[in-house]
């Protein structure tokens, strides 16, 4: 890799975001059939729902990029994150405290979404592509949305782990 230019980083960055939401979109299945809460079971197959969109909207962009390949290397970060959700998912126990556990991974996979879209937007407004900038926002939008309803869900879930 070679960051040349604001637009090289800009490159480099769609490319780690694409790679982050194919991932996504492998795990998300795996946590929602280890989720015992019906609230959160449907969080995360909407989110799911959004991830697929925000793929496509990642498509669009490299798209419109004549030298971009979507196909940067793999998102460490997100294979970090993960593969430490996986061990929550696969852990034994009480499923109010599992669900509890997938909430926090998940969490910390948007915070990683949120900062990296955060970005990205503002590589792009800064290059004067306010149309990509304006679709990153919005997966940013949506990133920054699903995280507030996954606060929402963990008031009631940590307090039926705690019970627990």
């Amino acid at each position: 890799m070679k960051l040349e230019s604001l637009r090289s980083l800009l490159l480099e960055q769609l490319q780690d975001l694409y790679s982050a939401e194919q991932q996504i979109t492998k795990a998300l299945p795996k946590m929602i059939e280890r989720t015992s809460d019906g609230g959160l079971k449907s969080a995360l197959s909407e989110h799911l729902d959004i991830t697929r969109e925000q793929v496509r909207r990642l498509d669009h962009i490299f798209d419109e990029i004549r030298d971009g390949d979507r196909d940067g290397s793999k998102c460490k970060g997100m294979e970090g994150l993960l593969k430490e959700g996986e061990e929550i998912i696969k852990a034994k126990g009480d499923p109010e405290t599992r669900d509890a556990g997938i909430i926090a991974s998940a969490q910390r996979v948007e915070h990683y979404e949120i900062a990296g879209y955060g970005c990205a937007r503002t590589y792009a407004s800064l290059l004067g592509r306010r149309d990509w900038a304006q679709q990153l926002q919005q997966t940013l939008d949506e990133e920054k949305e699903a995280d507030q309803k996954l606060n929402q869900l963990a008031e009631r879930i940590n307090v039926e782990a705690k019970a627990a």
